[in-house]
């Protein structure tokens, strides 16, 4: 039955891709209109999920520790609960997203995630933080995979990464302006109306976050084939280009069940494969957690120590674009997530080695980058790998998430205070993670060639395509 049901999705679209004239000025005009009003509209989204997600690392160093009495283990259980149900719920909510109108799903997650997240400012002790924060996990489970998601089934393969890249640069800013607005609230608000200032910090970027969301459902589109925002013209370029790349779409007829859909991703190997480079990457980028704590280590403290993680999450973000542009310019996955993987690995080794206080931020800095540049392009490649049928590609974009999410949970024990100040647990562990994904980078590129799947032409695989000119 899955076979069938397979089968059925390569033949659906093969008469459309014989009409279709890649490239054409209706085509750009219509890739423009897209950018326009979904890049920023999940930008902005991305931002505020990790804001409400990692401001946990400003709080705890703005205060938060002192008042709640924090140990090491207590902090690594509140951050490995809020992984324990953002894995659990991950899968179940991309399956619901494939059925529904992402408008209303992404901008309803915005709005509860936010009430949650603002009311950890409420909390009066490390149990309650921790419940809070398995609640937080399991609404924004759906959002990270769905957006992954909702991008493929607008773009082609080879647009993907640019598009990917400047959304996930919202991982870096919002770093960055999360040290800032760290900075800001707990210096000037804190003791305003008897709160704490690690309490307003959480308070106003969870707030914020609700506000926002009524404007996402008023911008964000639906599906190619469903949506309001462009003519019927403009929806049947939008589907057949998708069909030419060999991409599967939503909203039409004849989608599998989600049990057939789930069965078709299991059962692939290339699923199992990804989950397991991603895993390494998200392990790797446990480290975000640590940041303000391991710049404390290299002699700022204060307002000063959030603000200097800020030059942190501006190297990331620059690797990010470098790393994913140059994959989409020249369709490359494999090469440069072993590029990204490396300059993290080298990076992080130089920061345990050397004693120099401005040197080891240096190379934090670019380790960090690596990491933030390995992570996106590992996610990207499972809709590329495994394109159709759309609810296959679903179900697989959100185990990889969630399996390589699920790496967060032991992740968080990696930097206990007792291994400072060279915090070298953490530094090798992370190194060996990023040396793995680098290799598996390019095993996974060889097997991809070797073992091509089938497009929904009924021609090989893409990497087969690619093999002829050595790129995968």
């Amino acid at each position: 039955m899955v076979a069938k049901q397979e089968q059925e999705w390569r033949e659906e679209f093969v008469g459309a891709m014989e009409t279709y004239t890649p490239g054409s000025a209706a085509e750009k005009a219509l890739v423009r209109k897209m950018d326009f009003r979904i890049i920023p509209t999940i930008w902005v989204l991305y931002t505020l999920s990790y804001l409400d997600r990692a401001n946990i690392g400003n709080a705890k160093s703005g205060g938060m520790e002192k008042s709640l009495r924090l140990t090491d283990t207590q902090y690594s259980i509140i951050l490995l609960i809020f992984f324990v149900s953002y894995v659990v719920f991950e899968v179940p909510a991309n399956m619901l997203l494939s059925r529904v109108r992402p408008s209303v799903f992404l901008a309803c997650l915005c709005l509860v995630w936010g009430g949650i997240a603002a009311s950890m400012g409420a909390v009066q002790s490390w149990q309650a933080l921790a419940g809070v924060r398995f609640a937080l996990g399991i609404i924004e489970a759906g959002f990270a995979p769905g957006v992954a998601f909702f991008l493929s089934s607008w773009y082609k393969q080879h647009e993907l990464a640019k598009r990917f890249s400047v959304y996930y640069t919202a991982t870096a800013v919002s770093g960055a302006f999360s040290g800032l607005l760290a900075g800001v609230i707990t210096d000037n608000l804190d003791g305003a109306r008897g709160l704490d200032g690690w309490r307003w910090l959480l308070i106003i970027e969870g707030v914020g976050s609700s506000f926002v969301s009524i404007f996402a459902y008023l911008f964000l589109p639906d599906w190619p084939s469903t949506t309001k925002f462009l003519n019927e013209e403009e929806k049947f370029i939008a589907v057949q280009r998708l069909a030419a790349d060999g991409i599967g779409n939503t909203g039409t007829s004849g989608q599998p069940s989600h049990k057939e859909a789930a069965a078709m991703a299991v059962r692939d190997w290339r699923t199992w494969v990804l989950a397991v480079m991603y895993m390494l990457a998200t392990g790797s980028q446990t480290i975000q957690y640590f940041i303000p704590t391991l710049v404390g280590q290299m002699g700022y403290s204060g307002y000063m120590l959030q603000y200097m993680t800020i030059p942190v999450y501006a190297v990331a973000l620059v690797c990010i674009l470098f790393f994913s542009f140059l994959s989409d310019i020249y369709r490359d996955r494999a090469n440069f997530i072993s590029a990204a993987s490396m300059l993290a690995c080298i990076s992080f080794i130089i920061t345990v080695a050397v004693d120099n206080e401005k040197v080891k931020y240096a190379f934090l800095c670019f380790g960090v980058g690596g990491v933030y540049a390995a992570c996106p392009l590992t996610l990207l490649w499972v809709s590329g790998i495994i394109s159709h049928p759309a609810e296959k590609r679903a179900v697989a974009i959100a185990l990889v998430n969630a399996l390589g999410n699920s790496a967060s949970i032991y992740g968080s024990f990696l930097w206990p205070s007792t291994t400072g100040p060279r915090y070298v647990q953490g530094f090798a562990t992370t190194t060996a993670f990023v040396l793995g994904l680098a290799v598996l980078a390019q095993v996974n590129k060889w097997l991809v060639t070797k073992y091509p799947g089938k497009r929904l032409d009924g021609a090989t695989n893409v990497a087969d395509e690619r093999k002829v000119e050595g790129k995968v």
